[in-house]
């Protein structure tokens, strides 16, 4: 499985939307922000699969 490239488009609490940028698709992707690495925020780039991201660029 290869790792997909995201984007953080909000934040609402506990729980970051993402959006897939590797991929035609518009529907946003709710993670948990305990999941996600310290520090991020709306704009952040990340790179991930099966719940491990990290933050790219």
């Amino acid at each position: 499985m290869e790792p997909h490239e995201y984007i953080i488009q909000d934040i609402q609490g506990d729980y970051a939307y993402l959006k897939q940028t590797d991929a035609d698709n518009d529907e946003l992707f709710q993670v948990a922000m305990a999941l996600l690495p310290p520090a991020v925020d709306v704009g952040t780039r990340l790179s991930g699969m099966m719940g491990m991201f990290e933050v790219i660029g």
